[in-house]
């Protein structure tokens, strides 16, 4: 299953290796898109319609230094997942971004990368203005606390293993793979490692 037509609904699992791989600006790296959408009227979750999203979950890697892609009337959160430290400097401000260490920024700010240490691989969130307001928290997974997946929120596990539990269920969760969760029989995330807590809201 495509990323772009997987289902939204509860305790749906996205592999990241479903998605193919993209050239995102110029040739500066690889761009898989995870999920998108829209928020309906009561706050679930929904598809797109033809031609418009307001919320787009992607997994980037970053293997040169340039500039972004810009994006007006949008906020971006972006999380480094794997490298030691990316060098962002938004509309003339600089800023050194530690692995999952979330940084919400512009996204119609002019905003270029550097890499002090080589290639990242970085955790994308972006939601339209007005329409959907994002939050993007890491979290450490326990054995004797699961983590509960709440309605229109995803988990994107970053390190190590993890199950869904579900009321009749589990599964392995693989790496980089997300899920997705809800209200009703919500799945919750039991493991070691750290994961990627990804809410939207309507504002």
């Amino acid at each position: 299953m495509s990323q772009s037509n997987a289902s939204l609904s509860i305790g749906t699992q996205i592999q990241l290796s479903s998605s193919p791989k993209k050239p995102w600006g110029a040739a500066q790296g690889q761009i898989r898109e995870i999920a998108k959408g829209i928020l309906a009227d009561d706050g679930s979750l929904a598809t797109a319609p033809e031609g418009g999203w307001d919320w787009r979950i992607s997994v980037a890697s970053i293997e040169k230094a340039g500039d972004f892609t810009p994006y007006d009337g949008c906020e971006r959160t972006l999380t480094v997942i794997a490298g030691e430290l990316l060098e962002l400097t938004v509309d003339g401000a600089s800023q050194a971004l530690e692995i999952y260490r979330p940084f919400k920024f512009p996204g119609a700010a002019a905003t270029s990368a550097a890499l002090p240490t080589g290639e990242i691989l970085a955790l994308n969130l972006i939601t339209r203005s007005g329409k959907v307001r994002g939050n993007v928290r890491i979290v450490e997974l326990s054995k004797k606390r699961e983590q509960h997946l709440f309605g229109s929120q995803f988990g994107v596990l970053l390190q190590g293993k993890a199950s869904v539990l579900r009321e009749n269920s589990e599964s392995a969760l693989e790496l980089r793979d997300t899920v997705i969760g809800g209200e009703e029989d919500s799945p919750r995330i039991s493991g070691r490692g750290f994961m990627a807590v990804i809410s939207l809201d309507l504002p």
